[in-house]
């Protein structure tokens, strides 16, 4: 027989959202046989879950395991929501290899839980070389620790060892679809792309030249399905196809659901942990500064040792009720995988930024993304700055000054802010400093135990 029939199954952007898991799961098996390959294209975990949050995304790897998964690359979420430590424990018992290149440690090393590629040959003799990148988030990386290097440097050093020793290259990709189109056009020699990060579905992939680009959206909603056709006798590939899967009618596989069910009930135990007793209930609003929202946001600045400071109330979900608050209390009202950090801006900057934090635009904004896990980003708070808007001109005051244009200001506020469209100020600044691994829930417990009792 000439012509080779290879199927590779693969995941993306799970962020610990189990609803489809289990059929997901169902399908592949079903579906399996020894020319069959399942891959995950990273951020499987996700901490704003209490499984992965409780278990420090170990119950993320064993799903992997049981899910019979072959290969997987990390994402951000894997990449900088844990410690290094934690990183480097993620994986002690996955039964499945990670590929990712460009992940080194700060003495050039790479980490020993991955590879940069394997060389996979299929029951039938086929060849298929795997290569892994994940994105480049430089400075969040750094502040771990690691060393996070050129995508495109990889590729160019290792696609020629690669290429010789397969039939089929494919790239597992945790970069987002338009590195990938730019990576396709410069490396043409790449077969497959299989993509992440940015969340877009391709129903029935992407073609840039011949590389076909797979994507299969978010939080398990569709599971990727790619079927390559390889001619044995001219080394050719003959056809390939990617397809995205519904499966949320699917039927469920019994031995993932009892896993499933297993970790919540852990979760539950190990997120019991007592954190503080408050005398008082902290009340929160979305909508308008309270007491709540101030204490997170005078925690935020103490922590970052500056004396100024602004977050968004929406960042706390509920409010606490009085009594004992327990981990899963901090986590189930502050869930987001968010870190606290610091910008240098102008008095020019800090004054558009705190006018555009005043708009509707951002008040009322119902943000998916940058770990933003809330509803509605809602008023900004601020610490040490008063905003007068009750005069014809807006005032604003820096420590009881008025704001200087051409003075600069170190102001301690939350990464999300430095990563998009919100505030360009933020995001274009260059001087950063990200406080890590700690989240904003941590700031919060530590808030926490020193007013209660």
């Amino acid at each position: 027989m000439t012509h080779k029939q290879i199927t590779i199954f693969h995941t993306n952007d799970i962020h610990s959202c189990f609803d489809n898991w289990s059929q997901m799961v169902a399908h592949i098996n079903h579906h399996r046989d020894a020319n069959t390959l399942y891959v995950d294209l990273g951020d499987h975990a996700d901490r704003s879950n209490p499984l992965t949050e409780a278990t420090f995304g170990k119950g993320n790897v064993e799903l992997l395991n049981a899910a019979g998964v072959d290969y997987a690359t990390i994402g951000n979420n894997e990449g900088i929501t844990f410690s290094k430590d934690q990183l480097n424990h993620l994986y002690d018992d996955a039964q499945f290899q990670v590929v990712v290149a460009n992940l080194f440690d700060q003495k050039g090393e790479r980490p020993d839980w991955s590879i940069p590629f394997t060389v996979h040959t299929m029951e039938n003799g086929v060849k298929i070389g795997i290569i892994g990148l994940t994105a480049p988030f430089t400075l969040s990386y750094e502040q771990l620790g690691w060393d996070i290097t050129s995508y495109k440097i990889q590729l160019e050093n290792l696609l020629p060892v690669v290429k010789k020793q397969v039939d089929i290259l494919v790239l597992m990709s945790h970069l987002g679809l338009q590195k990938d189109e730019e990576i396709a056009t410069e490396f043409n020699e790449i077969d497959v792309i299989i993509g992440a990060h940015t969340h877009h579905v391709l129903p029935n992939g992407k073609w840039i030249g011949n590389t076909l680009i797979a994507q299969a959206g978010k939080h398990g909603a569709f599971l990727g399905e790619i079927s390559i056709e390889f001619n044995e006798l001219n080394k050719q590939i003959q056809q390939k196809h990617a397809v995205l899967h519904d499966v949320k009618t699917n039927a469920k596989d019994s031995q993932t659901d009892h896993i499933l069910k297993r970790l919540e009930v852990e979760a539950v135990q190990l997120l019991s942990e007592p954190v503080a007793t408050i005398s008082e209930p902290l009340m929160i609003d979305w909508h308008k500064q309270t007491e709540f929202g101030q204490l997170l946001c005078d925690a935020v600045t103490e922590w970052c040792g500056k004396e100024i400071g602004m977050l968004n109330a929406g960042v706390l979900l509920e409010s606490l009720e009085h009594g004992l608050v327990t981990k899963a209390d901090t986590h189930r009202i502050c869930p987001h995988p968010i870190n606290p950090c610091v910008v240098e801006l102008t008095g020019r900057e800090l004054e558009n930024t705190i006018k555009r934090a005043l708009s509707k635009e951002i008040t009322e904004l119902e943000l998916k993304g940058f770990g933003f896990r809330g509803k509605v980003l809602g008023v900004m708070l601020f610490t040490g700055i008063e905003v007068n808007t009750q005069s014809d001109q807006l005032e604003i005051f820096i420590q009881n000054k008025p704001l200087k244009e051409e003075e600069t200001y170190q102001l301690a506020t939350l990464d999300m802010y430095t990563f998009g469209y919100l505030f360009q100020e933020i995001t274009d600044s260059k001087n950063k400093q990200y406080f890590m691994p700690e989240f904003l829930r941590d700031v919060l417990v530590w808030k926490l135990a020193q007013i209660g009792t």
